[in-house]
């Protein structure tokens, strides 16, 4: 299924993703050609509520993805939390690695591997990909937890990695959804949900969809 860009009027806008509010829905291809939209900047607002960590057994472990296309079988990032997997597995702390299918290009972390223990934690970031200039950016932002403090918006979260593509209009938050989740212990996580989407265009307008989309709960 392909991404499509929705029309829309009043305050549901131009939004690239699937289904989002009423209005005229116009497939992706179609909606570029007639009003010359390009997206070169995605980011996208995740919430994850852990409800019993155990630090003993570096439990539960996240893992969120993000990719200009709508699969992740090319150029994506993916990142960890509560752990390390690359190059070797280490507890604790944050790590974004950027993929280009089954191969690992680069894998940073900040300093900090404490490991998640405090009940009823709420963590919240931005993951955000950017194309600029022949290289797509991949970087967590705006970072806040109780474990790890705030965190992103500097190197020890960021990576790049040369690209032929020419916009972000392939992306999808459905495919961000549907490979994010709990790797391990999901019985100790409330909720991991992606809060909020945003799509900036080649001309600097932001355009935004508050559809709240539930990776992971446990009822």
């Amino acid at each position: 299924m392909k991404s499509l860009l929705h029309n829309s009027v009043g305050a549901c806008a131009l939004y690239v993703s699937l289904g989002l509010c009423l209005g005229i829905i116009l497939p992706l291809a179609e909606a570029i050609a007639t009003e010359s939209l390009t997206v070169v900047r995605i980011e996208e607002d995740w919430e994850l509520v852990v409800g019993t960590p155990d630090a003993n057994s570096t439990a539960p472990q996240v893992t969120c993805f993000i990719s200009p296309t709508q699969d992740i079988d090319s150029l994506h990032a993916a990142f960890e939390l509560n752990h390390h997997s690359q190059a070797e597995f280490t507890p604790g702390g944050l790590q974004l690695q950027l993929w280009d299918d089954e191969i690992l290009m680069s894998a940073t972390s900040p300093l900090t591997e404490s490991v998640l223990s405090s009940n009823g934690e709420t963590i919240r970031w931005t993951q955000a990909m950017e194309l600029a200039a022949g290289g797509l950016t991949f970087e967590i932002t705006g970072g806040s937890s109780t474990t790890w403090g705030n965190f992103g918006g500097d190197s020890s979260l960021r990576a790049s990695f040369t690209t032929e593509l020419t916009n972000l209009n392939g992306y999808s938050p459905t495919t961000s959804v549907q490979h994010s989740g709990i790797g391990y212990a999901a019985n100790r996580v409330v909720t991991l949900s992606l809060k909020r989407v945003r799509v900036t265009l080649q001309d600097g307008a932001v355009l935004e969809d508050t559809t709240e989309r539930v990776a992971h709960t446990t009822n």
